[in-house]
């Protein structure tokens, strides 16, 4: 492994731990009233928003076994998955924001966390025990789905991806003294 490979894994590894610990402190010092309120620029409560952006780990577990199967069949395949994907951005939409006002009623604030540490856990190890040339592999993307979803994502970049939705979503929490 190159220098630039280990920088690469050590930035996103970081970023996970950075991330760990910074919902463990909202959601340490955040009240009730506070998870509550409505975020800044979406129509969830706070506390809906933070699971969304812990469900942006979750789904790249499912993401990375994607890219690995997608990547082996023709190019074809991919393209037109992601194009059959951006067709459904409105329905996909819905479901992204319905399921994460409901799935933060039982992932909240006393799961929350547990959840995300388990899933960064598993992350990390996955990224850690990748070789060069499976994270160097890319596929087609649903683009229109989430603003850091790219036309084309290699795998790395994938388990880079919720560190960046995390980051964008977290200005947009209303929190008291949290900011």
């Amino acid at each position: 492994m190159t220098v630039s490979e280990q920088f690469e894994r050590s930035v996103i590894l970081d970023g996970y731990n950075r991330v760990q610990s910074d919902l463990r402190r909202i959601l340490e010092h955040a009240s009730t009233a506070d998870l509550r309120r409505k975020s800044a620029g979406t129509k969830w409560t706070n506390e809906q928003l933070l699971f969304h952006m812990v469900f942006g780990f979750v789904i790249v577990a499912a993401l990375r076994n994607l890219i690995r199967t997608v990547t082996i069949l023709p190019p074809v395949f991919g393209c037109t998955l992601a194009r059959v994907l951006n067709a459904g951005t409105i329905p996909f939409d819905w479901v992204n924001y319905l399921g994460s006002r409901y799935a933060a009623l039982v992932f909240n604030r006393q799961r929350m966390a547990g959840k995300l540490e388990r899933v960064l856990a598993s992350l990390a190890r996955h990224l850690t025990a990748e070789d060069q040339e499976t994270l160097e592999r890319s596929m087609a993307f649903p683009a229109r789905w989430d603003p850091f979803f790219k036309e084309t994502m290699s795998l790395l970049q994938t388990y880079q991806y919720p560190i960046n939705h995390y980051d964008f979503h977290r200005k947009q929490l209303s929190l008291n003294n949290l900011q």
